[in-house]
């Protein structure tokens, strides 16, 4: 029993939307997220096919008794770099935590009176 893959349309808007819930969204992404929008929706496509076929991950062939299922080697490429593609955009974990830019706080008058006299008196 498989589900549906999701359109092109609504891979990129969820993609968008995640990214703005994020707060990394920008208009000068589109290109990439283009691109990210079409290496998964492939991935979904081929996922299907693979699970069609059984999740074979050798195929026989005429001259051989099995080779690498080229489904899977695609899959396997795809998930390079669709990762590779995340930390560009920013939708994953460890790429948002240390590329973000946290908005800089002002510091508080005690703070700033602190940082004033610090090291005074020594």
């Amino acid at each position: 029993m498989s589900k549906n893959i999701p359109t092109r349309e609504t891979i990129r808007r969820r993609t968008i939307a995640y990214m703005k819930e994020l707060g990394t969204y920008k208009l000068q992404y589109n290109q990439l997220i283009e691109i990210y929008t079409d290496m998964i929706y492939q991935y979904n496509v081929l996922s299907r096919k693979f699970e069609e076929g059984e999740y074979s991950v050798i195929i026989a062939t005429e001259k051989s008794e099995g080779k690498k299922n080229p489904v899977y080697t695609s899959l396997e490429g795809l998930r390079k770099d669709i990762g590779v593609y995340s930390d560009k955009l920013r939708l994953n974990p460890k790429a948002y935590n240390t590329e973000v830019e946290q908005p800089e706080q002002e510091k508080s008058p005690f703070a700033q009176l602190m940082e004033k006299y610090k090291g005074v008196g020594n």
